[in-house]
């Protein structure tokens, strides 16, 4: 089991459930803090001074207020301490449930568990602590698609292109001038209505809009 953990997420009331459900779970060397800058200058000290932390559970979104913060989010302190600090082990408590995000977090920044927030939350971060610990890794049940190695949601970077370019108001004629322009393929103007189509019927859309709509829900875009 970890013997040093920290725990981030800017509601006091979630930071002490988590301090709880560690706390059942015999984890006394614990540090609370409300903003990722703390956690990673935490993490960094105490990996300077050669007592690092074994795990770090936290939020991913964090709502502004009058500090300035390097990391803004979750999701740009896990990006800094993969890069920095690869051997700390991470769990996401989030309310967060799209798939792709929980896919990237997953397969990018090698997160170990993946928690939703709700009315199984703590139980399930009890749970996700100790699979952690043996080096498993924890998803939660709403969101276990994200394990998949394929996805029927994955799609490649021409389409979120062609996807945000949609999604910002440009027609189907306007996009397809603009990537002949730019010399991309496929430019067609009859190429672009089959990607479309391909992507209405893969993600069950009635239309353009509500494409846009439901790939912009998945994180997509």
């Amino acid at each position: 089991m970890f013997k040093k953990v920290i725990v981030s997420d800017d509601l006091i009331s979630i930071n002490l459930g988590m301090l709880t459900i560690l706390d059942t779970l015999k984890i006394t060397n614990v540090t609370s803090v409300q903003y990722c800058d703390d956690a990673y200058l935490r993490i960094k000290s105490a990996s300077l001074k050669e007592e690092p932390f074994d795990l770090l559970i936290t939020d991913l979104s964090f709502k502004k207020d009058h500090r300035d913060q390097e990391y803004a989010s979750g999701e740009d302190l896990i990006e800094a301490l993969h890069t920095n600090f690869p051997d700390l082990k991470i769990i996401v408590y989030s309310i967060e449930d799209r798939i792709q995000t929980v896919k990237r977090l997953l397969n990018d920044y090698a997160v170990k568990a993946y928690v939703c927030k709700g009315r199984r939350g703590l139980i399930e971060l009890n749970d996700a602590i100790k699979a952690v610990s043996q080096d498993h890794v924890y998803v939660s049940e709403t969101v276990s698609q994200a394990l998949s190695k394929k996805s029927d949601l994955e799609i490649d970077d021409y389409d979120i292109l062609l996807l945000k370019d949609l999604s910002l108001g440009l027609s189907q004629e306007q996009i397809s001038k603009q990537y002949k322009k730019k010399g991309m393929t496929p430019s067609s103007l009859s190429s672009i209505e089959k990607r479309l189509n391909k992507l209405r019927i893969q993600f069950k859309a009635k239309n353009a809009i509500h494409l846009v709509a439901i790939v912009k829900d998945l994180g997509l875009i």
